[in-house]
This record gives C-alpha cells, structure tokens and sequence, in this order.
C-alpha cells in the first residue's frame, strides 16, 4: 500500500487529502478481513457493515475523504471491538495499527506545503500554459496540475481546480513571481 500511495499515486496526483483516505481505508479493511477470517462470525457480516457506511455516505452531506478515511477506521474499530475467536493479542494489535497508520497518514507534517482548492478567475484561458503561469503568479507556489471545469468566453471567467505546493521558502518563491 505504501508503494501505491507514496509512489505511485501522491507523485502523480498531488492530492493529500487522498493519501490518508487510501491507508486508511485499506487499513481498516485488512485488519477487518484478518479478524473475520479468524472469527465464528461470518465475513458477511464485515462486509454488510461496509455496506451500511457506503449507504450513510451517500446519503449524508458531502464529506471531504480524509473525513471519509475516519469513518472507516471507525467503523474497523467498532467491529473489531468486540470480535473474538482469535488470539486474545489481535484485536487489539489490529486496532492500534489502524491508530497508527490513521496518525501518520493525516499527520500535519506529511506533505505540508501541497494544497489543492477550486479559483474562479477574472479571464477567460485557453492556454494551458498561459493558465499555468498566471496561477502560479497568483498562488506564488508551484503548480502541479490545473484541470479546467469551466470556460465562460461571455462572462471572462475560467474555473479551474489548481493542486499546488509551496517551496521550503515560500518568500523566495512569491519575490520572484512578483
């Protein structure tokens, strides 16, 4: 898992907020699938648990996906509260390793600089690069990836979703943007 999210999917996608929803999850979903595998309750019930988050997911407002990663350590918490069948060790053990990956995975540090966040523009942009360098001016921060939602030629507005970071010295950057 940490060769999916750390280098493949964070170095190509930028997006933070994802790193701890994919550990988490996984996470969860192994220390779950480990503990059902030696339990007397059945997997079903693990798995219809996980049904019932997705339900109340969709059903619910709209949550940001690290918020998304907590429910589910939640929940692989709750379940395996009370199971047993194994050794007495497990449950715990699993428990505190998603506490741990939860901590790390969401910790302030990990990747501090990188931002992600939706800008509606004052002008209408064609040009990738022209996008990317006003952004970059605006921001004062490297740009990693700008994906256009909306044109409007009428009104001059772009609305794009720009995922950024900042350098170690952020001043360096934003003088010489300037």
């Amino acid at each position: 898992m940490s060769v999916l999210v750390f280098g493949l999917y964070f170095p190509r996608h930028r997006r933070r907020d994802l790193v701890v929803a994919y550990l988490g999850v996984n996470v969860g979903v192994l220390a779950v699938a480990g503990s059902l595998s030696s339990s007397t309750v059945g997997a079903g019930l693990g798995l219809g648990l996980f049904g019932v988050l997705s339900i109340i997911r969709l059903r619910s407002t709209e949550l940001d996906q690290h918020e998304v990663a907590y429910y589910f350590s939640a929940l692989a918490l709750g379940i395996l509260g009370p199971l047993s069948g194994g050794p007495l060790w497990l449950a715990p053990s699993l428990m505190g390793l998603i506490l741990v990956v939860m901590y790390l995975g969401d910790h302030p540090r990990l990747f501090r600089g990188y931002r992600r966040q939706v800008m509606v523009l004052d002008n209408a942009v064609i040009d990738q690069l022209a996008l990317v360098a006003q952004l970059e001016r605006i921001l004062g921060a490297r740009v990693h990836a700008a994906t256009v939602e909306r044109v409007d030629l009428v009104n001059e507005t772009t609305v794009v979703e720009v995922r950024y970071s900042y350098a170690q010295n952020r001043k360096t950057l934003a003088g010489a943007a300037r």
